[in-house]
């Protein structure tokens, strides 16, 4: 293995008084990402650009060469869980939610409160596939947590808007309070049938959802009820994605692996813990120590067979997300600890290249994704570092890399396809 890029989803954050106006990255205990820091060179990224905030899945295909705006996020998520595809099905991306009722639209949380169990998702799924009736085939996958995928099998446009609703503006993404109907955005007939087709099966899952057994207990125990299928991102056709020779992907996300997977990897991965009970944090921990685990010993293993490999950690976006500065401090920490202690004597042992930084910034206090900068972090084994104190937002942002874009990010660094 020759090159490397660690991906930390979401890390880039603003400062904190409670934080000694540090970022979560900053104050965090982390020796070895610290270490590399001295042994290489910082710099600051942008994904997209200055003004726009990326999704995960434009930030990533722009951080691995293409342009952010082919993106079919559904059909990557689609890919990464196996599920047979033909050209033509619309795929959606899709989540359990909770909403006051559809007459009001209101939104009380977008992913049912973090805490459906793998055995709720499973059996909320099948109520779902049985009893919605619609004039075309169609199947609700359950994938992770509150994920889902949605798929139509046809012939249908992609053409429609989000129910999910959200829109970029300022450096920011911002979600609407209420859903929306889907509506097609042009005036051919397929894209009205498949709008028609998307809403009447929000409306039907609704109903299904809000009366369930499962709901019903989830209310009693003072949870939130998940009887909302929020659906977005709608795909018909996968993209073509440049192409890596000789690479591996560490990824256990179905977005990441479908990206990986059409980006010419090869894609190891594990089952992510089932969701038993209702601490979401909880499980993000056991989560979090699996994936560092499995990346170890995915890398003894298989390091001699690959020049590349690229890996994600999902943790620390999700509590970003949430605004919870010091439960995404302890993830990095847990990173710091138990993986980079590994990373660093791994690549400085075998002579290879590191990149770390992230997709996207999810700053906290703004519970969304922001088009604020990346740290950036290079090892080189072949150049002196700059001596560094430390890895971090302010001081990366005076470091010798300077500032670079997600897509010239691996062609600058020397990373080659």
């Amino acid at each position: 293995m020759k090159k490397m890029l660690i991906l930390l989803d979401g890390i880039g954050d603003l400062s904190y008084e409670k934080f000694n106006d540090k970022t979560p990255l900053e104050f965090a205990n982390t020796p070895n990402l610290d270490d590399l820091a001295k042994k290489g060179s910082l710099g600051y990224m942008y994904s997209i650009s200055e003004d726009y905030a990326p999704e995960s899945d434009t930030a990533v295909i722009s951080i691995l060469g293409n342009n952010f705006d082919i993106s079919e996020r559904a059909e990557f998520e689609a890919l990464g869980e196996d599920l047979k595809i033909k050209r033509g099905d619309l795929v959606l991306r899709a989540n359990f939610g909770t909403i006051e009722n559809l007459e009001s639209r209101k939104i009380i949380d977008r992913r049912a409160g973090r805490n459906l169990t793998d055995k709720e998702a499973n059996e909320l799924a099948l109520a779902i596939n049985t009893q919605v009736k619609l004039p075309v085939k169609f199947r609700f996958f359950p994938t992770l947590q509150h994920r889902g995928i949605l798929v139509f099998y046809g012939g249908f446009s992609d053409n429609i808007t989000n129910t999910d609703s959200y829109f970029h503006e300022k450096g920011k993404i911002w979600v609407k309070e209420n859903f929306e109907w889907s509506v097609p955005l042009d005036e051919e007939d397929n894209s009205e049938f498949a709008a028609n087709l998307v809403n009447s099966f929000v409306s039907q899952a609704f109903k299904i959802l809000n009366e369930h057994p499962i709901n019903k207990k989830r209310r009693k125990k003072g949870l939130m009820a998940a009887n909302m299928i929020f659906t977005r991102d709608p795909g018909v056709e996968m993209p073509e994605l440049k192409k890596f020779r000789k690479s591996m992907a560490i990824v256990n996300m179905p977005l990441e692996k479908g990206i990986a997977k059409a980006s010419g990897m090869d894609v190891f991965s594990f089952p992510y813990p089932n969701m038993k009970g209702y601490d979401a944090y909880e499980n993000l921990e056991l989560g979090l120590n699996k994936m560092i685990d499995f990346a170890k010993e995915t890398l003894k293993k298989n390091h001699k067979d690959y020049d590349f490999c690229y890996i994600h950690i999902k943790e620390t976006d999700v509590s970003g997300h949430d605004n919870k500065p010091y439960e995404k401090k302890h993830f990095i920490e847990i990173i710091d600890k138990k993986l980079f202690s590994f990373i660093r004597e791994f690549v400085i042992k075998n002579k290879i290249s590191l990149i770390v930084t992230g997709d996207h910034s999810t700053p906290c206090k703004m519970k969304t994704h922001t088009s604020d900068p990346l740290p950036l972090l290079f090892y080189n084994p072949n150049k002196p570092g700059e001596g560094a104190e430390f890895f971090g937002e302010s001081i990366c942002h005076m470091g010798s890399l300077g500032k670079i874009y997600g897509k010239d990010l691996l062609k600058k660094l020397g990373f080659s396809y």
